[in-house]
């Protein structure tokens, strides 16, 4: 039983680490239509060609691939003051991407819950 408490305390405080708040927000995907109604709100794909080609969601305004050696380059070039909405397969690399884009002096910054595999609408091909 200690043993189980041990591994319980473990867990907890590795889950605080992991989930400090940086500032990226989580949007959930019944809000997304709605926030993507708001000015100045950019979505984008982080996501390889390769996937995004099987479909991506249609207000996407970026295709940006965070796994490419430009892409710090490239969220560099991004306005400062507009409001990004990050989105991936699943929401692990946007959710990395969306950190990077934090470090540039970006404010407003949103993690798409679940990515593109949550996502219910219809896809753009």
């Amino acid at each position: 039983m200690r043993a189980f408490g041990i591994f319980l305390t473990f867990v907890f405080a590795f889950a605080g680490c992991t989930s400090q708040d940086n500032g990226v927000k989580t949007l959930k995907q019944a809000s997304l239509s709605s926030k993507l109604q708001e000015e100045n709100v950019v979505l984008i794909d982080v996501r390889t060609t390769a996937e995004v080609a099987s479909g991506y969601i249609p207000e996407t305004r970026f295709f940006l691939d965070v796994n490419h050696a430009e892409f710090d380059q490239q969220i560099s070039e991004l306005d400062t003051s507009k409001i990004y909405i990050m989105y991936c397969r699943s929401g692990a690399r946007s959710s990395r991407a969306a950190n990077q884009l934090m470090t540039k002096g970006v404010k407003n910054v949103y993690n798409l819950d679940g990515g593109i595999l949550s996502y219910r609408g219809k896809l753009r091909q």
